[in-house]
């Protein structure tokens, strides 16, 4: 059976249309005589979209019971079986119910898929997983529900579903998206025009990148390699040289008069991965190009013109920029340059700049540094070799006698000058060509024992083996000079792809092991330094750093004995930035290990600014911390303690009155008001005292083996029993637990929850044990709190909507999670499906206890 095709109304952000625009679709393919049902659809209570659900076929909803709810889900099973040839299912990131089918929905969207049914769906930008991060910072909210973008990208259509920042916030103003009493919320927290802003370019961007993919595709398949300018794709061919930052500049500016335009910025590496370029200019160029908007590759190929003509087919460039090239004028008897054969090679599709710059028929100067040194004892081997060596094998020779032949003692003298250039390189090899020549001519060439030769063939004999040899031991001494570059390339690259890797993940190794190091902790310093010390087998090393050129230096960290204290005790020192060297001391490096060096340097010298800023940061926000407590704290003593103190005073004055004869009834409301006004005294300052004590960090729980059935009752004193209905199985394991403080967790989650249910609502607390915890839920019928708000609930003085009442200071629930917290607990809030707000407490159970059964519910324990 084929599979099923997928279409996705992808949205910019809610309430834009996305399932309006499915049901018309809908409404659009039945009355061309397709068969559609409704799997899913959920409309939010938006009238325009409810209406459009008349005349299409409904499947009935799965009803599952979770935690006492009733909650409704798309039946697959009855989809299947009714087996139609469209089918609509919304809101393609949703988290199914525990008891579903499948965990998401987008795995039932699957299994209809696979049974060959199409399938119209929808989801919003913010729901892709790769993009919950952005989200996040742009909006403050993170997303729960997310669907895996490679699922998307599978879709055979995606249509996106856009609308102007000001046109959908006229739309949410006028109630076509939200109810009434969320409207203002909603407009001065998610849908702010700059989130609005932001949400709409991500989903522009990400669309066009699907687009992009659809038309590389489609050029693949057909077998098209011209490219096709329906934008513009720069490409700038770098050599490594310092041209190549005028080159990404001019790159830029041309991009810039093209909208949508994108520049790659290429080098083109030898196969055999040497190359002559600065490896310190390249890391500035690619910095500079990515830092422009851009991207850099790097491609691996022997003829340059070629590898950038094919990489620029392949990526469907329509523009090529290239340097004049740096080659003297007698150079260019050799071949036209690279510009000129790219250009001449391009084709009518692709245009090519070649730009000027000053290092232009300059010449490429000095080629880099061909390799490391062989090695003293290899070289003292390899001149013994190419001036005894000769001489020794003369003397076996001679002492031999005649009878081997000219041809073959050549072979032998060529032999001993392969070995001098395998181990001393070049130039042994080349006096040792030189000094078997004339042992040849001397000793075994006619006429012997004189300097002369006798016979042309034997000259020209002795001519091949001097170009032969030179020649072999120039290629041997390249190879193995390149084999050892090579060795050393690949161990700065490892060094330094180590170090690029500890940079990301806030930790470097293995030192590790002995510094653990967390972001913001100050052990990230010694951990870079113990590397560097571990690197380089130095004694130690040390981070110095000094305000200015008159203040003397002072160590910001070091690891090793007897650290430097001074740029000049030091063996080597790096600048690692204004004002800071790194200084190692052990022995002297040789130069080409600086470079890394540098690396490690600069890299020490943003951790310690990292830190600092971090530092800082920490103190600004304690300090903003603490003025914003002191302000609510102002403001609570100037109004919430002052009210019951008001009453009091009032019901004390009236009963110490001499004027009023009061009834016996009268005197006692005057003192239940005296009482009442005492409570909520006690009560407001026991939350006051309990917040003080979790900024002193001075609660120090006291963990024993507890009973829920014996703390909830003790917590209940202080609201009305008619106003709490509990569901507390006897068969719950015991917790381990601070009685006390969970009696106080209780207590002002409790209060919260009556104080914001309406009134003929009762508050339902009910217990569940999941393996090795147990989860306390109290559940209320009120407004509940949007996602944005339900993590600053939890923050002192706090109070959301309004309040009956207008008592309290917002300290109930700060303290509550403060305790649990102090517990190892956790305490967080949730949506009641039927409306409201569900305030959850994780607790452990006791050590020892037995493990309950996962998933169990209050109902089924009891």
């Amino acid at each position: 059976m084929a599979r099923g095709n997928l279409r996705i109304y992808l949205g910019a952000a809610p309430g834009v249309g996305k399932t309006y625009d499915m049901l018309s679709e809908a409404h659009r393919r039945l009355e061309r005589g397709t068969d559609v049902v409704v799997g899913f659809v959920e409309c939010h209570g938006r009238p325009r979209t409810e209406v459009l659900l008349h005349g299409l076929e409904l499947v009935a909803r799965r009803e599952i019971t979770h935690r006492g709810a009733e909650f409704t889900e798309m039946d697959v099973d009855a989809v299947l079986a009714r087996a139609p040839a469209v089918a609509l299912v919304d809101e393609l990131a949703h988290t199914n119910v525990p008891g579903s089918r499948n965990a998401k929905r987008w795995q039932d969207v699957e299994e209809l898929l696979e049974a060959g049914i199409t399938v119209i769906s929808t989801v919003n930008i913010q729901h892709l997983e790769s993009l919950g991060d952005v989200v996040e910072s742009i909006t403050g909210v993170r997303q729960r529900e997310t669907v895996p973008d490679e699922v998307v990208r599978r879709a055979d259509q995606i249509e996106l579903v856009d609308m102007s920042p000001q046109a959908l916030r006229r739309r949410l103003a006028h109630g076509n998206v939200y109810a009434a009493d969320k409207i203002d919320a909603a407009l001065s927290n998610y849908f702010r025009p700059g989130n609005l802003t932001a949400l709409r370019e991500l989903a522009l961007l990400w669309t066009a990148d699907r687009v992009d993919e659809y038309l590389q595709q489609y050029r693949a398949e057909k077998g098209i390699s011209s490219p096709w300018p329906a934008r513009e794709r720069i490409l700038v061919g770098l050599t490594g040289g310092p041209e190549g930052r005028t080159l990404i500049r001019r790159a830029t500016r041309i991009a810039a008069k093209g909208s949508g335009s994108e520049i790659l910025a290429v080098y083109v590496s030898r196969s055999d991965g040497l190359t002559s370029a600065s490896p310190e200019e390249l890391a500035v160029q690619r910095n500079l190009v990515e830092g422009l908007g851009g991207t850099f590759h790097t491609v691996v190929g022997d003829d340059i013109p070629d590898a950038l003509l094919e990489f620029a087919r392949g990526v469907n460039a329509t523009q090529i920029v290239l340097g004049i090239s740096r080659r003297n004028a007698w150079q260019y008897l050799f071949g036209p340059g690279v510009g000129a054969t790219v250009a001449r090679e391009s084709g009518p599709d692709i245009d090519v700049h070649i730009v000027t710059h000053e290092r232009a028929a300059k010449g490429r100067g000095l080629p880099a540094a061909r390799g490391a040194r062989l090695g003293r004892s290899r070289i003292v081997a390899g001149w013994l070799t190419g001036t005894a060596g000769p001489a020794l094998l003369t003397v076996l020779l001679t002492a031999a006698g005649p009878g081997l032949g000219l041809a073959n003692e050549m072979l032998l003298f060529l032999t001993m000058t392969v070995t001098a250039a395998l181990l001393g390189g070049l130039l042994p090899a080349v006096v040792s060509a030189v000094v078997g020549s004339l042992l040849l001519n001397y000793f075994f060439t006619a006429p012997v024992r004189t300097w002369t030769v006798s016979d042309p063939q034997n000259i020209l004999a002795i001519v091949i083996f001097v170009v032969v040899g030179v020649a072999v031991a120039s290629v041997v001494d390249v190879a193995a000079r390149r084999t050892a570059q090579a060795a050393r390339l690949r161990s700065e690259a490892e060094i330094l792809s180590h170090l690029a890797g500890s940079v990301l993940r806030h930790r470097v190794s293995p030192a590790e092991r002995a510094f653990p190091a967390r972001p913001g902790d100050g052990t990230e310093l010694p951990v870079l330094l113990e590397q560097a010390r571990e690197t380089f087998g130095m004694e130690s090393a040390a981070l110095l750093e000094r305000g200015g050129s008159r203040e003397r230096w002072r160590c910001a960290g070091s690891v090793g004995p007897d650290p430097a204290e001074h740029p000049d005790d030091a063996d080597v020192d790096v600048p690692a930035g204004e004002g800071t060297t790194l200084a190692l001391r052990g022995r002297v490096l040789p130069a080409e290990d600086r470079r890394v060096l540098g690396a490690f340097a600069a890299q020490a010298a943003v951790v310690l600014e990292r830190r600092r800023l971090m530092d800082e940061a920490e103190r600004a926000r304690r300090l903003e911390e603490t003025d914003r407590i002191r302000t609510a704290l102002l403001a609570a003593v100037s109004h919430d303690l002052r009210t019951p103190l008001a009453a009091v005073k009032a019901s004390v004055s009236s009963l110490r009155s001499g004027d009023v004869a009061w009834s016996a009834e009268d005197e006692a409301g005057l003192l239940a008001a005296i009482e009442e006004g005492a409570d909520r005294l006690d009560h407001l300052i026991g939350n006051l005292l309990d917040m003080s004590r979790l900024q002193t960090g001075a609660v120090s729980p006291l963990m024993r083996e507890t009973d829920l059935d014996e703390v909830v009752p003790l917590a209940l004193k202080g609201v009305p029993e008619s106003a709490v209905r509990l569901d507390i199985p006897e068969t719950l394991p015991m917790i381990e637990a601070d009685r006390g403080l969970l009696e106080r967790i209780v207590a002002n989650i409790v209060e919260n929850a009556v104080k914001y249910s309406p009134g003929d609502e009762q508050v339902l607390m009910s217990a569940s044990a999941f393996g090795e915890r147990v989860e306390l839920r109290v559940i209320d019928r009120g407004p509940g709190v949007p996602d944005a708000g339900k993590d600053r609930i939890f923050e002192p003085f706090q109070r959301h909507g309004d309040v009956p009442g207008g008592d309290g200071v917002g300290l109930g629930l700060a303290v509550a999670r403060g305790f649990a917290e102090a517990m190892g607990s956790t305490l967080t809030a949730e949506d009641t499906p039927s409306g409201g707000l569900t305030m959850v407490l994780t607790l452990t159970t006791a050590p020892g206890r037995p493990a309950a059964r996962p998933d169990l519910t209050a109902e089924a324990t009891s």
